[in-house]
């Protein structure tokens, strides 16, 4: 009667497999993490944007006064006069198209909401580095903020 030992372990080439998938996982998790991180800023600073031109136009017509909504393009910041500004994270473009009367030095540009609803009009582009983005239009008759995509 002869019996056989059953030896038990893993062998030289499933170790390197093993081995070699790992090393892949770790070369690939930080480009899949800089690309999420780089999606999450820009569907922050979209919802940023927007959330400030309706406030903008919320407070205009609920307190009868005019409210404008500013952008600065060189400092790269935004937001609802009077309140806290925003600013863009770098790795994303921003563009603005106002009014000439609603623009000024340094870059400072500004969408007026007036009480009845209307607005001075305009646009800011929020575009990723790849060229692709979101235009946040405002109309100047009525006043809504409209949101379109932007390619490259």
């Amino acid at each position: 009667m002869s019996r056989q030992l059953k030896t038990s372990g893993f062998t030289l080439i499933e170790l390197m497999v093993v081995m070699a998938l790992m090393a892949l996982l770790v070369g690939l998790v930080p480009i899949a993490f800089n690309r999420l991180n780089e999606s999450a800023q820009y569907r922050d600073t979209v919802r940023a944007v927007l959330t400030d031109m309706r406030t903008a136009r919320y407070l205009a017509q609920s307190e009868g006064a005019e409210v404008r909504f500013a952008v600065n393009v060189q400092q790269r910041s935004f937001g609802v006069e009077g309140r806290t500004q925003h600013t863009v994270p770098e790795p994303l473009q921003m563009r603005a198209v106002m009014a000439q009367q609603e623009s000024g030095a340094n870059g400072e540009m500004a969408i007026r909401f007036m009480p009845s609803g209307g607005a001075s009009g305009g646009s800011v582009d929020l575009l990723r580095a790849s060229g692709t983005g979101v235009r946040l239009r405002v109309d100047w008759f009525s006043g809504r903020v409209e949101q379109e995509p932007v390619g490259p």
